[in-house]
């Protein structure tokens, strides 16, 4: 009888992991006449001047661009925004790759988005429907269908409570019960050590760390071919945040997907082991 499957998770940033740059930079800057460095430059000031939460900032941003130039933003807006957005090589192909992959193991894979960008822009990629989950800072739409105020902003330290959400399968954001439920470590939807998680930087340490610390697998990500680019994150495994570092080529046979390959044997492995054993 054949060993049934495991589930594993592997969870994602997007700006700068999947994607090659912030999702706004394709479509929407260009639309409101933005050049991209000048509005992360004025995000950061806005920030600094009212001690503000720079996810918060830069939403409020949008929004007012978006006034300015009088190019209401619209949900659908959103969404062909997300058709522009250029993924790293091999992201289009990764997730049938790896799925493939787990399930010769035994593994079942589940992907998760767990991001500070536009939730709604996201939604309009062509990868959208891999993801079980879209974790993303979002806006509130008025009768119109226009973004009128940021409704959830995802930033740094709020990120690992949706790892929280993937461990325990409790994906309801207005459930705070199920979140808050004690379970077992043993009967959680899928345990830490069943984890991945992929990002590019500072914004992910604290979920870096706490997959790494829970015994699953941390890797960070760099843009190929960026000068200095894999130097900058080298002191995230110095300081023991994540497990390694490797370019963002989702491209078969490339170290990322070697990586992962072995983190989903190991897994198998050690299920195998487990389910072996005779019970108590």
């Amino acid at each position: 009888m054949p060993a049934r499957h495991t589930l594993m998770a592997i969870i994602y940033d997007f700006d700068g992991t999947l994607a090659s740059g912030n999702v706004q930079e394709p479509q929407f800057l260009p639309d409101v006449d933005v050049v991209a460095g000048d509005f992360w430059a004025e995000v950061s000031a806005l920030s600094k001047k009212h001690r503000a939460d720079n996810v918060l900032m830069y939403m409020y941003l949008m929004l007012e661009k978006a006034r300015a130039a009088d190019k209401p933003i619209r949900l659908q807006d959103f969404r062909q925004h997300g058709e522009e957005v250029k993924f790293f090589e091999g992201v289009p192909e990764w997730f049938g790759n790896i799925n493939k992959y787990g399930k010769e193991n035994n593994i079942r894979l589940e992907h998760y988005i767990v991001s500070s960008g536009n939730a709604e822009i996201i939604e309009g990629t062509s990868i959208a429907g891999e993801f079980k989950e879209i974790y993303a800072s979002q806006f509130m739409f008025d009768a119109n269908g226009v973004a009128v105020w940021p409704s959830l902003a995802v930033n740094y330290t709020t990120k690992t409570q949706y790892l929280f959400r993937i461990n325990k399968d409790a994906h309801d954001l207005s459930d705070t019960k199920k979140i808050n439920k004690f379970v077992s470590m043993q009967d959680r939807h899928i345990p830490f050590e069943r984890m991945i998680y992929i990002g590019d930087g500072e914004t992910d340490i604290p979920c870096f760390r706490l997959v790494k610390d829970q015994g699953g697998l941390s890797i960070a990500v760099f843009k190929p071919r960026k000068h200095n680019a894999r130097e900058a994150l080298a002191p995230l495994v110095q300081d023991g945040r994540v497990h390694t570092v490797v370019p963002a080529d989702y491209r078969e046979g490339r170290k990322l997907d070697q990586v992962v390959r072995a983190q989903i044997r190991l897994v198998a492995a050690r299920e195998a082991v487990r389910q072996a054993a005779p019970a108590p």
